[in-house]
């Protein structure tokens, strides 16, 4: 379920009228308006206006043809009907946002900013719908004084963002503050409130009312509305009565949405740890049950070892003096030996690992680091060229396949074969490890692993996604800004190994689970 697109059409219902039943008994909201403009005329006589705050007010209403009209200080009349953006019901009328709402705007007054004193609200602590006050800004008793012949906003006001970010709006629910910059403050004329301003509020933060933002809005890098526009945007209103309606009515569906959504974030984030936690077992050897009869991963470690060793023997491979061994000491726990530094490994935690089961270094089980550069003009057009940005974090899905002549890079590439695990070994955190299903060539920062035959391809990428890896990986990585994990450390961060068959299960397991919680994800979208 889509809740912010439901919202939307609730407040698109609320907007056109199709929210709450029209009573015809209902007062018309053109007299409501009326009575607006009668306040205005008063706060002018008791200096609270100026002439310049009206000078350019508006009647727009219908005529006997029952088309709309327009009508100018200047006593002109002009046919609007081209320009009225909807039909609504009958009982209410259009206007501009300037004809029901004062605008105190504070831009150009740059606040003096305290530690403490009358809290300053910010476009910053404005979001769509409420305010957040994480962020403390404060001025001081004086300055909140000055401020205040600007206009003094109050508690139940719209607090409106006119750039960075532009259209947010929400109603101030403390009762001493002062708006900052980039702020306007949308106040009812007169002592008498003729809106309910909450009714109104979800009208601006509409879709209808947020196209026209887009529609008016300057500048490229970061979009603002100036004020003289803002106050010409249309905005029907309701009669009174309906109002209370529409606004009982938005507010029972509202909760409910932000109910679902709520409950939504917990589902993804108990679907992600559960994930985690099945990674977890995985790798521990208590995810599926062990079969006697498995050979042993010692006896697929040990293969590995004399293949090596033959190899050597051959002068195909040299000898890594600071290769890493774990092995088992007189107190009969785990160390690791790299050059001549040994150190515990008491950290890993894989004392209650199946007896079937064996540790090592995951540089003794693939070519860690070793990768076969190709510079880009060796590549052919059509040639697959996988970037980071390519690759989705913490589920390690391709979202989209680029082709060379699609892509303009000019660095060395790794070339990479169907089969491989690609591992991403900048900001292991992102987590970002594929499968790779095709031939192709990566970004230097992505690793081609070539898994020995005793590893299932498959069951090292989800090793290499469980949280251990990825938190042994977070602790050695380098770099403060673009932190990575260098290859000495890739080779020697430990592997637990199971035996070739279980390895299997494992796999098929892990791919039933998250196939039935990726249904589950899917349907909350």
């Amino acid at each position: 379920m889509n809740t912010k697109a439901l919202r939307q059409k609730i407040l698109d219902l609320a907007i056109r009228g199709k929210l709450a039943p029209q009573d015809p008994n209902d007062e018309p909201a053109e007299v409501l308006l009326e009575r607006i403009r009668e306040q205005k005329q008063q706060m002018l006589k008791e200096g609270k206006l100026k002439k310049k705050d009206i000078k350019n007010d508006t009647i727009i209403f219908k005529g006997e043809d029952n088309l709309h009209y327009e009508k100018f200080q200047d006593g002109t009349v002009k046919c609007i009907e081209d320009e009225i953006p909807f039909e609504v019901p009958e009982g209410w009328a259009w206007c501009r946002l300037n004809d029901i709402y004062n605008f105190i705007d504070y831009r150009g007054a740059t606040p003096t900013k305290t530690t403490n004193g009358i809290p300053l609200v910010t476009a910053k602590n404005v979001k769509s719908g409420y305010i957040d006050y994480t962020i403390d800004d404060y001025i001081s008793e004086e300055e909140f004084k000055e401020r205040q012949q600007r206009g003094i906003s109050k508690k139940g006001d719209i607090l409106f963002t006119t750039e960075a970010p532009l259209g947010n709006a929400a109603l101030a629910d403390i009762e001493k503050f002062s708006a900052g910059q980039r702020l306007i403050t949308f106040q009812q004329y007169g002592s008498k409130n003729e809106l309910i301003n909450y009714v109104m509020l979800m009208f601006i933060l509409s879709d209808f009312f947020q196209q026209q933002l887009c529609v008016n809005k300057t500048g490229s890098t970061v979009a603002g509305i100036k004020a003289a526009i803002l106050k010409t945007l249309w905005i029907p209103v309701p009669p009174y009565n309906e109002q209370l309606r529409i606004s009982n009515t938005l507010k029972s569906a509202v909760n409910l949405i932000d109910s679902i959504s709520q409950n939504k974030e917990i589902l993804s984030t108990s679907i992600s740890n559960t994930k985690s936690k099945i990674l977890d077992l995985a790798i521990r050897g208590k995810l599926v049950p062990q079969d006697p009869n498995d050979e042993p991963a010692s006896v697929l470690l040990e293969r590995i070892r004399t293949e090596k060793e033959e190899l050597i023997k051959q002068g195909k491979i040299k000898r890594d003096k600071k290769e890493s061994v774990i092995f088992r000491g007189d107190d009969n726990s785990y160390y690791l030996r790299t050059g001549r530094v040994e150190e515990s490994l008491e950290d890993w935690r894989f004392d209650d690992l199946p007896e079937t089961w064996k540790i090592c270094c995951l540089g003794e089980l693939c070519d860690y680091g070793d990768c076969i550069n190709v510079n880009t003009e060796d590549i052919a057009e059509d040639a697959w060229i996988l970037d980071l940005e390519d690759i989705e974090k913490d589920t390690g899905t391709v979202l989209k396949k680029v082709t060379k002549d699609q892509r303009n890079s000019v660095s060395t590439k790794h070339k990479f074969h169907s089969g491989q695990v690609l591992y991403s070994k900048l900001r292991p955190y992102l987590n970002k490890v594929v499968l790779s299903d095709a031939d192709g060539y990566c970004t230097s920062e992505i690793l081609p692993l070539e898994f020995k035959n005793c590893v299932l391809p498959e069951y090292a990428r989800y090793y290499l996604m469980s949280g251990t890896f990825i938190t042994y990986a977070n602790h050695c990585s380098y770099g403060v800004k673009m932190p990575r994990l260098g290859t000495t450390d890739g080779k020697k961060a430990i592997f637990s190994l199971p035996p070739l068959s279980e390895q299997k299960r494992i796999v098929e397991t892990i791919d039933f689970c998250f196939m039935q919680l990726n249904k589950i994800s899917e349907a909350l979208a």
